[in-house]
């Protein structure tokens, strides 16, 4: 029996809709918001604006594209958090009077899970390899890092986190002391690969155990710009792509050290990653190289649904849908 669902994302500033039938993607639908580039981040209260203007029209094309009508969808799944309050409230409001109105279940959905979930998307020729259980995936993006253990029944256990900075806040920290424009990520990733990512050494945490800390990098990247600058102002100019690579090696190398350690102490060979920083070329080659030598099996999300993405909404919504988990149209969205 096929089951169609729809998939609305809303936490920060991409507007997304999907529809899905059964675990089989039909469409995949988002509207970015370039006016926070004038800002060097995102704007909550911008961007929940943008959120009410886009909405409408990105469900609309979603539904256009999946060849579907409103009336054949089975339930309506949302991003419930975390993420920013206003952003992730245009979205629960949608969902809910989308739910109501067309009198379907309404299925509330995490956005790190879904992150993971996005590994069991199919297309139409079901050819995606999919993570075995259990397997441990590396969420990383710009508001979090984890290593998270997934059981049979796609149950979710946090093992490893980080104590303050994310990876991916990391990487757009070091683009902005190097005047880069925003999102910083895609940049120090492009002119990293014209670098020698053996050039600079930089601060790594010692952390014990599994989780991450990436605040001391942070500090020392800008201490060591701060001082090279005092002896050649144009010190950045000269070595950026270089700083990019260093950079951006240490951070990895941090991500995969821990990666490697939960592999250890778990026994676990399928490895997966996911978040925004998984469509980093550099961690890509990492993880590939970590398979060759350590036999892990891994797996890589496609780029599509690397970054917020309706599509992510919408699997883990008809993994719920399949056991009933519905909710309950007086729920609040929540941030953290």
């Amino acid at each position: 029996m096929k089951a169609y669902i729809l998939g609305i994302e809303s936490s920060c500033d991409d507007t997304s809709a999907a529809v899905i039938c059964n675990d089989v993607i039909c469409s995949n639908i988002i509207a970015g918001q370039e006016i926070h580039r004038n800002f060097g981040g995102v704007v909550p209260e911008l961007a929940s604006r943008a959120h009410q203007q886009n909405i409408i029209p990105v469900v609309d094309t979603a539904l256009k594209k999946a060849n579907i009508t409103k009336k054949q969808l089975s339930a309506v799944a949302f991003t419930r958090g975390p993420g920013l309050l206003g952003s992730l409230l245009v979205g629960t409001s949608f969902a809910k009077a989308m739910g109501v109105g067309l009198q379907i279940p309404l299925i509330e959905v995490n956005h790190l899970q879904a992150h993971i979930m996005a590994h069991f998307i199919q297309n139409n020729e079901r050819s995606r390899k999919v993570p075995a259980f259990p397997f441990l995936c590396l969420t990383v993006s710009g508001g979090h890092t984890q290593i998270v253990l997934i059981e049979e029944g796609y149950g979710m256990k946090i093992i490893g986190r980080t104590i303050d900075d994310a990876a991916g806040e990391t990487f757009d920290k070091a683009a902005k002391i190097m005047g880069l424009p925003y999102p910083g990520g895609p940049m120090i990733d492009q002119l990293a690969q014209c670098g020698d990512p053996s050039r600079f050494n930089f601060a790594r945490p010692s952390i014990e155990g599994l989780d991450f800390s990436f605040s001391g990098l942070k500090t020392s990247f800008l201490y060591f710009l701060r001082d090279r600058l005092k002896e050649d102002p144009a010190f950045i100019e000269y070595n950026k792509a270089d700083l990019c690579a260093s950079i951006q090696a240490t951070i990895i190398d941090i991500l995969i050290r821990k990666l490697q350690r939960a592999s250890d102490q778990t026994g676990i060979s399928e490895i997966a990653i996911a978040g925004g920083v998984s469509a980093n070329s550099g961690l890509r080659q990492a993880l590939t190289e970590a398979r060759d030598i350590r036999g892990w099996n891994i797996y890589i999300p496609e780029f599509q649904y690397t970054t917020d993405n309706a599509a992510m909404i919408a699997i883990a919504g008809y993994f719920k849908y399949l056991k009933g988990e519905f909710a309950s149209h007086d729920l609040a969205p929540y941030a953290r």
